[in-house]
């Protein structure tokens, strides 16, 4: 038996992120009113489109590749555990995070991570 195809859609996004480091290449599997809510952050990003905002401004050059370690899911939610390695110019990250996803008709509508170290992220995104 394969897995969920709420599973396998959220590890074609992780090989999506080990290969590119491009989040926007992660449009399509955002649903339209999709819910993001950021590591260290008081208040979500509503919408993809605010979203994708967000995301084209991250600076020239950085990238953010993301390797699953292990992914669940079912009919509504998607738990993957990640690797994370955020690059900024010669400046580079690694953190382990519990990403969480609300899934519905094959789309993220809400997100939410926690972190080994959110004071670390924080710190290093804070220009962002």
């Amino acid at each position: 038996m394969g897995d969920h195809s709420n599973v396998e859609i959220a590890k074609e996004a992780s090989k999506r992120m080990e290969s590119s480091g491009d989040v926007m290449s992660l449009a399509d599997l955002l649903a339209d009113d999709v819910v993001w809510h950021e590591i260290g952050s008081d208040e979500p990003i509503r919408g993809k489109q605010a979203l994708l905002e967000r995301w084209s401004g991250m600076p020239e050059g950085a990238s953010i590749t993301a390797e699953a370690h292990d992914t669940v899911g079912n009919d509504e939610h998607v738990v993957q555990l990640v690797t994370a390695t955020a690059t900024m110019g010669d400046q580079q990250l690694v953190y382990r995070t519990a990403e969480i996803y609300h899934m519905k008709d094959g789309k993220v509508t809400e997100r939410w991570a926690f972190s080994d170290d959110t004071d670390r992220i924080n710190k290093f995104f804070g220009g962002m």
